[in-house]
């Protein structure tokens, strides 16, 4: 996936400037799809000159007019032609994955660090198992009236609680591996 696809799905849910985009992906879409501000910035650029967005200047008071964008309809018929190709399975890199392994060729020492990094990750990713549960609880109450955009957001969201999980699972079953040897 291009990061064009990204913005594309995130300003046909609703229009926006760079900045409003930028928060966006902090908040939700990077979890998916990450991207810095600058990249973002680059690629709207881009997609303006190929003429999949569109913006438009809006006045602020006592600030700098701001740009929102908008998909133009080459940008919607891009984004169609994405949806329908196949999607290929992703090439895994986990860097942890590697240093569990590289733990047989350490020193007991080296498996105690690996045990605090481990448990770092761990709550790291507990805290976001949180802040996605929370999300959920706040923002899709009523499942009855979601419409397709909200459903579909929602199954995204249930995807990435479930991966967490997982990823919680695992990572008690590596801290019990390694603290067993």
């Amino acid at each position: 996936m291009a990061l064009e696809h990204a913005i594309l799905v995130s300003l046909l849910e609703r229009p926006g400037s760079g900045y409003e985009l930028a928060r966006r992906f902090e908040r939700s879409i990077g979890r998916f799809w990450t991207a810095t501000h600058q990249q973002i910035y680059r690629v709207l650029k881009r997609m303006e000159v190929d003429g999949w967005v569109v913006a438009e200047e809006i006045g602020q008071d006592r600030r700098p007019d701001k740009r929102s964008f908008s998909v133009a309809d080459s940008g919607r018929r891009a984004l169609v032609e994405w949806l329908r190709a196949p999607v290929q399975p992703e090439a895994v890199r986990h860097e942890l994955a590697v240093k569990i392994r590289g733990a047989a060729f350490t020193d007991e020492a080296g498996r105690a660090a690996l045990i605090s990094e481990v448990e770092r990750y761990r709550a790291d990713h507990e805290t976001l198992l949180y802040t996605y549960v929370n999300g959920e609880k706040r923002d899709f109450l009523d499942r009855e009236s979601e419409d397709v955009g909200q459903r579909l957001q929602h199954v995204v969201l249930r995807g990435g609680i479930a991966y967490e999980r997982m990823l919680l699972d695992w990572l008690d079953d590596v801290l019990a591996t390694l603290r067993a040897l």
